[in-house]
């Protein structure tokens, strides 16, 4: 008879996602994460398959958490420009938290990329919802008169994610926002 799981998945995934934002997929071990979880290594695998299992689990739990309640601020927003500089701010702000961990799907990327093909999935995935949801907004924006009209709004949130990126990344070498903040500045004179 299988015994029945006693621990919450959910929370688990979000503390390993903590832990996998903070130190890394490849410094976090194992017994890292069963100590971090407070779970056995039978319990983990059972649950999740194995470490990578639960790192997608993690990256999935951020896509659908903090990524997403990053695009439903974009949304709300009925000023195109006031929207993107509070998103890019607010992605400032998560990811210079605790030192500069950044972001944990461009983390993914960096760290992960190109032996993982799920990873890739998930954060282009990311990538993709941010992109689209950035061409909706500028292309409301446009047709309200808020930007340019040359502008394509596609290209322009391709952009904006490339520079979201960047930015992220900067965000692990300098995680000082008063040094970042202004650069947010500049890539929005693209609306112009």
């Amino acid at each position: 008879m299988a015994r029945t799981r006693e621990f919450d998945t959910e929370a688990a995934v979000r503390r390993a996602m903590e832990l996998f934002w903070t130190r890394g997929y490849e410094a976090t071990s194992v017994r890292d994460l069963t100590q971090h979880l407070g779970i056995g290594q039978g319990s983990l695998y059972a649950a999740f398959g194995d470490k990578d299992g639960l790192y997608r689990a993690a990256l999935e739990h951020y896509r659908t958490t903090l990524a997403a309640a990053a695009l439903r601020g974009l949304e709300e927003g009925s000023d195109a420009r006031a929207a993107i500089r509070a998103l890019l701010t607010e992605r400032i702000r998560i990811a210079v938290e605790h030192g500069g961990q950044g972001c944990l799907a461009v983390n993914a990327v960096c760290e992960r990329l190109p032996q993982d093909a799920a990873t890739r999935r998930t954060v282009r995935d990311m990538q993709d919802a941010s992109r689209e949801a950035l061409t909706e907004v500028l292309r409301a924006a446009r047709d309200r008169g808020e930007i340019a009209e040359r502008h394509d709004p596609h290209t322009v949130a391709a952009f904006l994610v490339t520079f979201l990126n960047g930015l992220l990344v900067s965000s692990k070498i300098t995680p000082d926002p008063r040094a970042l903040e202004p650069l947010v500045d500049i890539a929005l004179t693209a609306l112009d």
